[in-house]
């Protein structure tokens, strides 16, 4: 039986892709939402609310989510720290939600491979992100670039402090706890995530390159999917996917 999903951002790209492959992934738009609907009216139809909005909204889909007992899959990126402290503190422990930057399998498997490089290289080799988006794109860095910095933060024991976001000027040598990250925007580009791990004598490298928005949009409806027999927790991807080791 398809999986009946409220879906929020309807008119935005993410939200028009996961439109057009809903049918083929066994899932049906029972209700779509964008600016100025009222996606409460249609909550009663839905297993499951999928939000591709933008960030200040995502807080609203959230309490209606918690109100109707409904899994949310949240692929909104951009919160501020604020808005995401009060989105958790509204859904824990209350409804399964999946939160995650990117819901590609392969986005996430190079997640997973960011941890276990960082594990076996250590501090000898510096990390540095790199990510690459279309001109339309409204922040940065980007949410997968965000969930990266995450992992080495929590990997080479270090916190937000350490994180520079591009350099200019006379910065000075470059430190062993810190963090380089670097986002590029033009054109079409539908997404491109590179982890430095820069070594003396060798640089190891991590890419993950998007051609179609649609990996995006199936990995959404398979977490939503997913959602639906779970308990009241915050997951990512990766537990989607099992990778969590």
């Amino acid at each position: 039986m398809p999986i009946k999903i409220l879906l929020n951002g309807s008119r935005g790209r993410m939200g028009l892709t996961i439109e057009a492959i809903a049918k083929s992934n066994n899932a049906e738009i029972t209700s779509s939402c964008d600016i100025g609907d009222d996606p409460s009216k249609c909550a009663e139809e839905c297993d499951v609310i999928i939000d591709f909005s933008f960030h200040e909204v995502t807080l609203n889909i959230a309490k209606l989510a918690v109100a109707k007992n409904l899994p949310l899959v949240i692929g909104t990126t951009g919160h501020t720290k604020e808005e995401k402290d009060q989105i958790t503190a509204l859904v824990e422990g209350k409804i399964p939600v999946v939160w995650a930057g990117n819901y590609s399998v392969g986005v996430n498997t190079l997640n997973y491979l960011t941890r276990k490089a960082a594990q076996i290289l250590g501090e000898d080799y510096e990390p540095e992100v790199l990510e690459m988006h279309h001109h339309d794109k409204k922040d940065a860095p980007s949410g997968t670039a965000e969930r990266i910095i995450e992992i080495l933060k929590n990997s080479y024991e270090m916190n937000h402090e350490h994180v520079v976001h591009g350099r200019e000027g006379l910065v000075g040598a470059r430190p062993k706890k810190e963090i380089g990250v670097h986002a590029i925007r033009g054109g079409d580009i539908v997404g491109e995530h590179t982890v430095f791990f820069c070594g003396d004598g060798e640089r190891f490298e991590l890419t993950h390159r998007a051609t179609d928005r649609k990996i995006f949009a199936q990995g959404a409806i398979r977490a939503a999917r997913w959602a639906t027999s779970q308990k009241p927790n915050i997951y990512n991807m990766e537990d989607v996917l099992g990778l969590t080791d």
